[in-house]
């Protein structure tokens, strides 16, 4: 199991305990109409139910077949309770609930649902007909009711549970799209390295031995071989410097590039409109809005339920601005840490920030980042 397979896991078992609030319904009618039979039997049934939930759903993995244990023991208990505690419907609710998170087939699943309800209401009509005194009564408003909590609460979390294995599948495109440019970059980088330094690298030591041959046979020539190794040196360094200052200004399009793969990956067409003037942004600038791209990027992912997102870049009257669009149907509520720390960011180079939500009739996104001509940039 990975690290974040692992923290799914924790955070999921978390809220699994509180699911177990709902077993409180169990206690309504004990407490409405006490009696000792009741008691007992609520008592063991909740004990049963602990005992199927810690051993088939608390200690096992998702992808294991436990799970399907304990929604077909769940069920089987919600049939055996229901009839002398009408509280017990909420085992048929657990298992509607549980289910769309285990198997993956929504057909599957719906026909289980069906199932589910005629059994519940075979059951209430066995128990209602003609036993309206007798110890195993259900009746008619009690038999709709479980049905009805069975219908909404397992139809919703099929799509809580799409929408959670889409997620996933758009982390694990994420995290492989990250781990591929930062190999594809750790090999450019080698290569450009090789590039600029070999060659110069080898000459210098070539020089070096050269000049301590000559210190005693011809000192003036050792001393003009010993400037031009410091010469060599001086334009290595301003080499690195050069091939360094490439790297950064060249990340802001490796970036689009990648913002473009993960926008693939989750259902959104990129257009890219217009693509900066490498020469017009500093270092500095470039990684600036590199990292705004890579956050707007990621908000559209995870938030804005988007289709298409769009990309320009305008440099005029002295200014040059990144603007990011989504027609998405969610919009940021709030400035959370990654929209504070662009604003940080490119308001520290002098730039301005401005983020606009509902540009189409109340959806959609508009991302604004000016940032003023170098000469006038704050350094």
């Amino acid at each position: 199991m990975s690290a974040n397979e692992s923290t799914s896991q924790l955070r999921q078992n978390r809220w699994a305990w509180m699911w177990l609030a709902y077993t409180g319904f169990l206690l309504i009618e004990p407490l409405i109409e006490p009696t000792r039979n009741l008691w007992l039997g609520t008592v063991a049934c909740l004990l049963v139910f602990f005992g199927i939930f810690w051993r088939f759903f608390y200690t096992a993995r998702p992808s294991q077949p436990k799970r399907l244990w304990m929604v077909g023991a769940t069920f089987l208990l919600g049939i055996l309770v229901f009839p002398w505690n009408r509280g017990a419907s909420t085992f048929f609710v657990y298992a509607a609930a549980f289910l769309p998170f285990i198997v993956e087939s929504s057909r599957k699943v719906l026909a289980f649902f069906l199932f589910e309800c005629v059994v519940i209401l075979a059951e209430g009509a066995f128990f209602t007909v003609d036993k309206q005194n007798g110890p195993f009564y259900i009746g008619w408003p009690n038999t709709f009711i479980a049905i009805f909590l069975v219908v909404i609460i397992g139809g919703g979390n099929i799509y809580f549970a799409e929408q959670k294995r889409a997620d996933s599948k758009l982390r694990a495109a994420l995290e492989e799209n990250v781990a591929l440019a930062a190999v594809a970059e750790r090999e450019r980088i080698a290569r450009d390295l090789h590039d600029v330094l070999g060659h110069t690298l080898s000459v210098i030591v070539l020089k070096a031995e050269l000049a301590g041959r000559l210190v005693s046979l011809d000192p003036d020539r050792a001393v003009a071989e010993m400037a031009d190794v410091e010469q060599t040196s001086r334009s290595a360094l301003a080499e690195i410097r050069e091939a360094i200052g490439g790297y950064r200004s060249r990340g802001l399009e490796a970036e689009i590039d990648a913002a473009r793969r993960t926008l693939d990956a989750a259902g959104v067409t990129l257009l890219a409109e217009s693509k900066p003037d490498r020469e017009s942004l500093s270092p500095q600038e470039e990684t600036a809005l590199a990292l705004a791209l890579r956050e707007a990027v990621t908000n559209i992912v995870r938030h804005a339920r988007a289709t298409n997102c769009r990309l320009h870049f305008v440099s005029d009257a002295g200014h040059r601005r990144l603007v990011v669009e989504d027609d998405g149907q969610q919009t940021v509520a709030r400035e959370g840490n990654g929209l504070r720390g662009m604003r940080e960011r490119i308001e520290s180079l002098g730039g301005h920030f401005n983020l606009e939500c509902g540009i189409m009739q109340n959806h959609g996104t508009r991302l604004t980042i000016e940032l003023p001509h170098r000469e006038t940039a704050v350094s």
